[in-house]
């Protein structure tokens, strides 16, 4: 089977590399890595943090985009999202969904920003007039955004009464939606409701990826928490599941052995950002990217 070469739009680090610590020249080895797996393009996550530090990895990931085509653009994930779905993400860092505070850490590398929508003030609209990509998530809103962040992960669930982020997701035909399919994230029934819920072009796959992701690091600091990881999944010291420890291609792999994949959920994303579809890749029948 042949499929466009995978991109990856939610993804914090792996091999050890952290965009939110990272380096150009880490960035770029981390780049190397993920084009020999078929993962040709990916726009670095950053989750919560200071002001200041955003603003210069940033910079740092603009750097290193000179110097590699893969990396498409930050997502911003973190900042100004809710409290009560935070997740591991820090509180101390949250700011009110202003443009005003927008501006504290605004850069033309955002492509996709990660907010709660129920405490917008008008930074929504601002985000696109400037032609960012709005995603509900850590969060229990909706509104007007062009999608969602890891779906049923850190957001109000389904419901039979009211409405809920999820549940907006799974109606909304419009809406792109993400999913972490790693098989901890997401049950299979949940993901099979999913499946069957949402249009096939309007499905993201996501790893959510750690930087403890094919690294021999069992204990990190990540978000400001600490995150440990017993070889299966990686958590808090609380208990709560932090993101992914597979890289696309595992995640591909375990929903093609479930009969649940769809090439054109590798196509979407770059529908979605409106992304020249140039080359392939190649799997074979066990669903194994072939060099």
């Amino acid at each position: 089977m042949r499929t466009l070469p995978i991109i990856e739009q939610h993804f914090h680090g792996a091999f050890g590399v952290d965009f939110n610590k990272a380096g150009v020249n880490d960035i770029l080895f981390l780049a190397e890595k993920l084009y020999s797996l078929g993962i040709h393009g990916f726009f670095p996550t950053l989750v919560t943090d200071s002001v200041a530090n955003i603003n210069r990895q940033i910079g740092i990931i603009k750097e290193a985009s000179k110097l590699s085509k893969s990396i498409l653009g930050v997502h911003l994930e973190g900042i100004f999202i809710n409290p009560e779905k935070k997740g591991i993400h820090n509180p101390k860092h949250f700011m009110a969904l202003t443009v005003e505070n927008y501006k504290k850490v605004e850069d033309d590398f955002i492509k996709i920003v990660t907010l709660a929508p129920e405490f917008d003030n008008g930074l929504i609209k601002y985000l696109k007039q400037k032609g960012i990509k709005v995603q509900a998530g850590h969060c229990t809103g909706f509104g007007d955004v062009d999608g969602v962040t890891h779906v049923f992960n850190a957001m109000s669930g389904i419901r039979h009464r009211g409405n809920s982020t999820a549940l907006s997701a799974l109606v909304k035909d419009d809406v792109y939606t993400e999913v972490i399919a790693d098989g901890i994230h997401v049950s299979d029934d949940a993901l099979k409701l999913l499946f069957k819920s949402k249009p096939e072009d309007k499905v993201i796959l996501i790893s959510d990826s750690l930087p403890i992701t094919y690294s021999d690091i069992k204990e990190t600091t990540f978000a400001d928490s600490k995150i440990f990881y017993d070889g299966k999944k990686a958590t808090s010291s609380d208990g709560t599941i932090a993101g992914s420890t597979k890289l696309l291609p595992e995640i591909i792999k375990i929903l093609a052995k479930k009969n649940m994949f769809s090439p054109k959920y590798i196509e979407n994303v770059y529908d979605y950002h409106s992304i020249e579809k140039i080359g392939e890749i190649e799997w074979d029948e066990d669903f194994n990217i072939m060099s």
